[in-house]
């Protein structure tokens, strides 16, 4: 399954991880625990974790475009949630054995 991740400097992880949760928990299954939080998508999985002043993220879908699908989700919300703060997301495709 294809797999990537990200990770996102910002002193103010926690609260980007809080806003993450409290958005998709409207729309999909989402578990959180301390500061990692499980994105459960249909397309595929999504997880975040708020440590040392990053948000580190790894999503896992099905299919390249539906990992496309997800960095483009996680992406958007992000910089949209981050927007004062100039976040950027750049993505790295993890090699699959």
């Amino acid at each position: 399954m294809p797999e990537s991740v990200a990770h996102v400097a910002t002193d103010r992880a926690d609260r980007f991880l809080k806003q993450l949760v409290s958005h998709f928990g409207q729309q999909i299954p989402v578990v959180q625990e301390g500061p990692r939080a499980e994105f459960l998508f249909d397309l595929g999985h999504g997880a975040c974790e708020a440590k040392n002043n990053k948000l580190n993220l790894a999503v896992t879908a099905r299919s390249a475009e539906d990992l496309s699908t997800l960095q483009k989700i996680f992406t958007h919300h992000i910089e949209r949630f981050g927007q004062q703060e100039n976040l950027s997301v750049s993505w790295k495709t993890k090699a699959t054995a």
